[in-house]
């Protein structure tokens, strides 16, 4: 059995690499910033690696196995959720469905254009990739709605995981306390 002890962070990186674009990079490597920096210590399994097979179909079944690999290892994935997430239709529904079907880990749904606490998470249900809004729908989804904000991100990889699941299901929410103990209105 694998050790699970990481945290998978998924992102739709729009097809680049290059920061400063239209996609969720940006927060990803603000992420690997605040990790770097020793503020909190977890592992992050890097997906980032992905980019450069990404257009090479001969290696799409290596990176998927990959990928299977570092999901097997995580206690939970960190989804970064943006303008453009719902429309990727190649890894990120991949990592959603066998972050849920197949492994079991709860998701940490990480909005980057919400700075207030998350009271209602189907109020954001329109950036939701398809892929985890049909396991919330059906029930099989574990999630947890955050805004992408230091203290909430620490916050959920250090309380969820396999073992742990965020309660409500596909909707939970941190209650009014957590959030002012965050200073996040």
């Amino acid at each position: 059995m694998a050790y699970r002890n990481g945290t998978y962070v998924a992102f739709h990186a729009d097809g680049t690499n290059v920061p400063g674009g239209n996609s969720d990079i940006d927060y990803y490597n603000l992420l690997c910033a605040w990790n770097a920096n020793k503020h909190h210590d977890f592992q992050i399994i890097n997906t980032h690696e992905k980019f450069s097979a990404v257009r090479d179909s001969s290696q799409k079944s290596t990176l998927r196995a990959g990928l299977m690999e570092r999901l097997r290892n995580s206690k939970n994935m960190l989804l970064i959720v943006g303008d453009t997430t719902r429309f990727d239709t190649d890894w990120v529904p991949f990592e959603i469905e066998k972050a849920v079907d197949t492994y079991g880990i709860p998701i940490i749904v990480a909005y980057t254009g919400i700075s207030y606490a998350i009271r209602i998470p189907s109020e954001h249900s329109g950036y939701w990739p398809p892929a985890l809004a049909s396991r919330i729908k059906n029930g099989t989804a574990s999630a947890i709605h955050i805004p992408f904000k230091q203290a909430p991100i620490y916050s959920a990889i250090d309380q969820f995981d396999h073992n742990n699941l965020p309660l409500g299901g596909g909707l939970g929410i941190y209650n009014d306390a957590a959030y002012s103990g965050w200073g996040i209105p």
